[in-house]
């Protein structure tokens, strides 16, 4: 119910988020609320949620593929999952023993959020008719109201404008078609793509394509994918690994398949399908297609089984294969990446030394899934597709599973993939809810999955091969080869694992072999001409295990001064030789005496502060043992008067924030943020530490975590108070108030 309930929430925060200032846009805003409030009245309608029990969890999961489209809630421990079913559905559930009951208390406590939406609908209204708006002079939504992890279209393009200034010889902006409302003239965007390589490294490099938020109510699948790109860019020149990854292949990231349904799904409206106005009413939140229903290898394959033919239905195939123009975009550039190199026969398999990988990000189920959806005959590949499965749920901790369920889904996204050209492809089913807390993503979803799409840039040379072969992991050099380098002739141990049992076997067994051999390269990877291999020993004398402590001594002796990469790969007793992973070397004539850190430059923090800090401001701000109290203002600077507030890297202090009004008790949003790269910002990734959630007339509480990659000295911190809506770390704002603290952040 909480997914419901915060979606719910969401989309009354962001009509009050929209609301105008200037009086020439009232019309206009006036029109926006009663064309959301009609889509609100739909939703309303909607009455027909069960509690779907199920016989086991396998059925269960089977279930979640088969019908997600219509699936509101997983409780999985309890024994049951609560979808939105028509009577077809129903039947057919019961067929394999699933027991239905209405889901009185969901739709209960749906209709009373409901209702409390109507009511601000009501309260928007009449403000903006008498000319006196409630909201901020925000006009538009700058971040998904409740969710400041994931960004917007808006901000997910304008990150990418930054990185394609920070990084011009890594990156790449491809516009490889449009959005079906930019097609029609009705704003829209395009369909693009970010391509992550060096450039200044010519050569016909492997090549890993990802597509994100086709569904557009799909919350977590953006966000992860723009995280991947960033930790590539950021971490090139200094991880090894990310270096090489990007020296030798290309990443292709289509961040957002379906930008226009994305846009709807932002107000927190549970939309999944294209906006295409010609199918089941222009204003319906019912309309569209499902994109991925919609691709021409399998399309409608199933006769009606895999795909619906009723324009209003959340799996709406189209009219005919590839009709919508995000389709016919994603299509044409996966047909511009890979030759074909599979048969025209379904069993037709593609060579073992296929190069390629596809990986389609979805929420939600926790699941790894493989071709095929459509039938529950395995594919010609399906030992190499399993394998390389059972790696990705290795990382991810999902159920890996081929992709058919209790009935088949036809028109995916790799029926072009896979289907035509015989790349690997795969379906990634992020977490447990659409709308997923950020507590969750940050912690759970965000890591474990940006593991396996790292894992799907290193295998993506060979996905049918390398996979089945051991991981070279826990690369170090020897104490004495610090960061500061190493002067030529000094003897260096290089250390690594190799582990030939990284499968998630909760679906099926994947062999596991012994170790036998293992060997690093300087400089050229093993797959470049020139290439020299040099053994590696085991750590107890002996090849006799499936995991292997691995050493090797390097002489640095005639070395030329710089950094050497060293690349490291390991071989199983069947033959397979696994991935690559990577680890710098430094040269240099004298280390000499490190410096100790100095504190950063003054910087100049943009300006921040209310209009009017009379009627309600910030009254005392408490993190762990730090107590500061306050009077009336718009903007207090206490970085220079008061002691820093001391953070540990890594930890948690206890958080409390309390309001002071002059009269009525209104309601405020809270926000912290902290300059966590001490780069005179607060923009970057995680450095919004704190947010409220939601508007409270009293005080809020909570824990303020500081990650461990943060910097350690001296940085700022700036709390934000603003009534009635979610604030930003810059700018003015009608009411509330600003205050800045210094910070020291110690390991």
């Amino acid at each position: 119910m909480l997914i419901m309930r915060f979606a719910l929430m969401a989309l009354a925060m962001a009509t009050l988020l929209s609301l105008p200032v200037s009086a020439q846009k009232t019309a206009e805003k006036i029109q926006q609320v009663q064309e959301t409030a009609s889509l609100l009245q739909q939703e309303r309608a909607r009455k027909n949620f069960y509690r779907v029990f199920f016989p086991n969890k396998t059925l269960a999961r089977k279930a979640a593929i088969s019908f997600h489209a219509q699936m509101m809630a997983a409780h999985y421990d309890a024994g049951y999952l609560v979808m939105e079913l028509e009577p077809d559905d129903i039947e057919k559930l019961e067929s394999f023993k699933f027991r239905i009951s209405p889901a009185t208390e969901f739709i209960a406590q749906r209709e009373t959020v409901l209702a409390a939406i109507q009511k601000n609908y009501q309260v928007a209204a009449q403000s903006l008719e008498s000319g006196n708006p409630l909201a901020s002079d925000d006009i538009g939504i700058s971040s998904i109201p409740g969710y400041s992890c994931y960004q917007t279209v808006e901000e997910t393009f304008s990150t990418v404008d930054t990185l394609l200034g920070d990084y011009p010889d890594l990156t790449q902006w491809i516009d490889a078609g449009d959005s079906w409302e930019k097609e029609e003239g009705l704003g829209g965007y395009d369909i693009s793509v970010l391509k992550l390589t060096n450039k200044t490294i010519a050569g016909d490099k492997p090549k890993l394509f990802i597509n994100s938020a086709i569904h557009a109510r799909e919350y977590t699948t953006a966000p992860l994918t723009l995280a991947f790109a960033n930790w590539l860019l950021e971490n090139y020149g200094d991880n090894a690994d990310a270096t090489w990854l990007l020296d030798d292949h290309e990443i292709h990231l289509m961040l957002h398949t379906n930008p226009d349904g994305r846009k709807q799904a932002e107000g927190g409206i549970l939309w999944r399908k294209n906006a295409n106005q010609r199918y089941c009413g222009s204003t319906s939140n019912n309309r569209g297609v499902d994109l991925n229903r919609n691709f021409s290898f399998t399309w409608n394959i199933t006769n009606g089984s895999g795909s619906s033919g009723n324009q209003c239905s959340s799996t709406y195939r189209g009219p005919f294969a590839a009709s919508e123009p995000e389709t016919q975009a994603m299509e044409a550039y996966v047909r511009s990446l890979w030759p074909d190199r599979r048969g025209a026969g379904r069993n037709d398999a593609a060579p073992a030394d296929t190069s390629g990988i596809h990986l389609d990000i979805h929420s939600y189920s926790e699941l790894v899934l493989w071709p095929w959806g459509d039938t529950n005959n395995p594919a010609p590949n399906v030992s190499g597709l399993r394998t390389l499965g059972r790696k990705f749920a290795f990382f991810n901790g999902y159920e890996p599973s081929q992709a058919i369920g209790l009935y088949p889904t036809d028109g995916t996204t790799d029926s072009v993939s896979y289907g035509e050209l015989g790349v690997a492809a795969y379906t990634f089913e992020l977490g447990t809810a659409f709308f997923q807390n950020c507590n969750t993503y940050n912690n759970t979803i965000l890591p474990d999955n940006l593991e396996a799409l790292i894992y799907a840039a290193k295998v993506v040379r060979s996905p049918y091969l390398t996979p089945a072969g051991p991981d070279s992991i826990n690369l170090s050099l020897s104490s004495n080869a610090d960061s500061s380098g190493v002067v030529a002739g000094t003897v260096v141990t290089l250390s690594a694992t190799a582990s030939d049992t990284r499968f998630n076997n909760s679906n099926g067994s994947e062999p596991s072999q012994n170790i036998s051999q293992a060997e690093y390269y300087i400089n050229t990877p093993p797959w470049k001409t020139g290439a020299e291999a040099i053994a590696i020993s085991p750590g107890d004398g002996n090849f006799n295990s499936g995991n292997e402590a691995l050493n090797a001594s390097i002489d640095t002796a005639g070395f030329a001064l710089g950094d050497y990469m060293l690349y490291v790969r390991s071989r199983d007793s069947a033959g397979n030789w696994g991935a690559v992973s990577a680890i710098y070397l430094k040269v240099v004539s004298d280390p000499g005496p490190v410096d100790p850190p100095q504190p950063p430059d003054p910087v100049e923090y943009c300006s921040a502060s209310s209009n009017n800090g009379s009627e309600e401001w910030i009254s005392e701000v408490n993190i762990g043992e730090f107590t500061n109290g306050s009077g009336s203002a718009t903007y207090s600077d206490f970085s220079a008067s008061l002691a820093p507030i001391e953070l540990g890297l890594g930890t948690s202090d206890s958080l409390r924030l309390v309001p002071a009004f002059s009269g009525t008790n209104y309601r405020e949003y809270w926000k912290i943020w902290i300059d966590l790269n001490r780069d005179g910002d607060f923009g970057d990734a995680g450095e919004e530490v704190f947010s409220s959630g939601s508007a409270t007339s009293s005080s809020v509480s909570g824990n303020l975590s500081v990650p461990g990659s943060a910097a350690t000295g001296l940085t700022r911190l700036r709390v934000v108070m603003r009534y009635n809506t979610a604030p930003s770390p810059c700018g003015s704002f009608n009411y509330g108030e600003v205050e800045d603290y210094s910070v020291n952040i110690v390991d």
